[in-house]
């Protein structure tokens, strides 16, 4: 293999592990956000939660 070729695998080879480790990171990225959003969520939920108890609680209190 001439040295020219060997540039270039070795080129490809770098490139290739870079772009791998891009789509890792954007990959635990869009995890994080997926998980961000999930107990953001599930915040909101609680949060409906406690309105319908304060709700059944006033309704009990008239």
């Amino acid at each position: 293999m001439s040295n020219i070729n060997k540039g270039i695998a070795i080129a490809l080879k770098y490139s290739c592990k870079e772009l791998y480790r891009i789509k890792e990171k954007e990959d635990r990225d869009r995890d994080r956000e997926s998980e961000s959003e999930r107990e953001r969520e599930r915040e909101r939920e609680r949060e409906r939660e406690r309105e319908r108890e304060r709700e059944r609680e006033r309704g009990f209190s008239i």
